[in-house]
């Protein structure tokens, strides 16, 4: 596309720009009554498992436990054009979803018809996991893969340092050497230590730490199973913490209510480790002295809180 047309594209009809035109456009379609999800979700799922049997990915043995299994590949397809045009209708109606959470993020970082585009393609990967089943709302559900696909797409085309790859692949072997290290150790490991276990000199272990605070990759996980990544937690000018992380909870009296519910050391290490008491996030090691525990026993406590929290958010 050229740039004249970009241009052209931009100033719209009536003045409006091209996200008025968006949005005017995803504004047409109503939103999904919680009945009208769970019906659409079972058409996506039979639709996918139709696609699965036609392309031979499912096996024979596979199929022998659900019910159907000798559908003909005309019926079969006519399943799967339906589970289709389920995925597009579920996802059309949640499109305004994309654009609320795109909004927190910022146009500094992308114009917001790119974070939008990048919240889509979470929106759409939400729709194909969501499971109806378990009674969650389906928003609840799809703003956490809404924000994990909007943060990597930053990382990506734009807030990500400009580093060489061989620099980046060290910040994050040193990265992942600490949170080993501090793992195995239940302190802050020192630079030595680090240096020691990767086999490099004190002072460029220093220096791909102060690399590591300057340039912060978005994809660098925050959980050792690796499924969290900081990109998951950033949004504009806020500090990452649970009201905006896993909890979907929006204003801070609901979080407090949340945080009411955890005995009260697991409250004062969530609080602590996000940073909601005074603004500082504080490391596993500080929390572990304030409480006479091990810095690992900390690390316990808080995925155990924020479990119960996210389950308990979600159930809502």
């Amino acid at each position: 596309m050229s740039t004249s047309h970009r241009s052209r594209s931009t100033d719209g009809i009536d003045g409006k720009d091209s996200v008025g035109l968006y949005l005017d456009g995803i504004a047409k379609t109503p939103l999904l009554t919680a009945e009208e999800e769970v019906q659409l979700a079972r058409e996506i799922e039979a639709g996918l498992y139709a696609e699965q049997i036609l392309d031979g990915s499912v096996t024979t043995k596979e199929r022998g436990g659900r019910k159907a299994k000798k559908a003909s590949t005309e019926e079969l397809e006519l399943i799967a054009e339906q589970g289709r045009a389920a995925m597009k209708r579920f996802v059309t109606a949640n499109l305004r979803l994309v654009v609320s959470v795109a909004r927190k993020y910022g146009r500094a970082q992308m114009p917001l018809l790119d974070l939008v585009q990048e919240g889509n393609t979470g929106l759409i990967r939400a729709v194909e996991k969501f499971d109806y089943s378990k009674g969650f709302k389906f928003s609840t559900y799809a703003t956490w893969w809404v924000r994990q696909s909007i943060s990597r797409g930053i990382a990506q085309q734009g807030r990500i340092v400009r580093l060489p790859v061989h620099v980046a692949e060290q910040i994050n072997q040193v990265s992942a050497t600490r949170r080993n290290l501090e793992r195995k150790l239940g302190r802050e490991p020192e630079v030595i230590e680090i240096a020691d276990e990767l086999g490099l000199e004190e002072d460029r272990i220093i220096e791909l730490l102060r690399l590591a605070r300057d340039h912060v990759s978005l994809d660098a996980p925050v959980e050792e199973d690796g499924d969290t990544a900081l990109g998951d937690l950033l949004a504009r000018d806020t500090t990452p913490g649970p009201d905006e992380v896993v909890l979907d909870a929006e204003d801070r009296a609901r979080l407090d209510n949340l945080l009411d519910s955890l005995d009260e050391r697991s409250a004062d290490v969530v609080r602590r480790r996000y940073g909601l008491l005074d603004g500082r996030q504080a490391k596993l090691a500080d929390i572990a002295s304030v409480w006479g525990i091990t810095a690992e026993r900390v690390r316990q406590i808080e995925r155990q809180a924020i479990a119960k929290l996210r389950d308990t958010t979600l159930a809502a």
